[in-house]
C-alpha cells in the first residue's frame, strides 16, 4: 500500500508574496481551542517568541479602520495608535464584524492581506523596526509566514511607531 504526500495549498497571502517575488518562510502550527475561536499554539514557538506578532483590526474616529501590529507578548496601546494614527479614540473592531470587514477569521488576521483587500493604514509596533525577519499571520489559522520587516512594511506601506506596552 502506497502512502500518499499531502499537498498543502498555499494560503492567498503567500501567493500573493510569491507574484511579488518575496522571500518567506511558511510555518504550519497546531492550534488550540479558547472557547469558540482557534488560535495558533505559541508554545510551538519558544525560541521565536520575540519575532511573532499579532494583527489587530480596529475602529478609529479618522479612519474607519486600521491596523495595528505588535509582539504576541505585548498589549496594543490605544493611546498610542491614537498619537500615530491621529485618531481621537479607537477600539478593536467588534469579533462579528471582523470577517465581514476584513475577510479574515480571528486568528487569521494578517497585515499582507487586509492592505491588499482594504489599503487601510498599517501600523507596526517599533520593536519590529530592529529586527531582521518576523513571523505574520498567513491569512488561515494555523498558518504564519516568516518574512523580511522591509519587505512587509513595503507591501503594507507600513509605518512605525511606539505602540506596544507590557502586558
Amino acid at each position: 500500500m502506497s502512502k500518499k504526500k499531502t499537498k498543502i495549498s498555499k494560503t492567498l497571502v503567500e501567493k500573493m508574496l510569491d507574484q511579488q517575488k518575496i522571500a518567506y518562510q511558511s510555518i504550519i502550527a497546531p492550534t488550540v481551542k479558547d472557547g469558540d475561536v482557534d488560535s495558533l499554539d505559541t508554545a510551538n514557538f519558544p525560541q521565536h517568541t520575540t519575532t511573532i506578532y499579532k494583527t489587530l483590526v480596529l475602529k478609529g474616529t479618522e479612519n474607519a479602520i486600521l491596523v495595528g501590529v505588535v509582539p504576541l507578548d505585548k498589549h496594543l496601546s490605544y493611546k498610542k495608535l491614537c498619537q500615530l494614527s491621529g485618531d481621537k479614540k479607537v477600539h478593536l473592531l467588534p469579533l462579528k464584524d471582523l470577517e465581514k470587514t476584513t475577510g479574515y477569521v480571528h486568528g487569521a488576521n494578517t497585515p499582507i492581506g487586509i492592505y491588499d483587500k482594504l489599503k487601510v493604514p498599517i501600523f507596526y509596533d517599533q520593536q519590529a523596526n530592529s529586527e531582521d525577519e518576523i513571523i505574520v499571520s498567513a491569512g488561515k489559522v494555523g498558518r504564519s509566514v516568516q518574512i523580511k520587516v522591509s519587505d512587509l512594511v513595503n507591501i503594507t506601506a507600513g509605518k512605525f511607531g511606539d505602540i506596544a506596552e507590557e502586558k
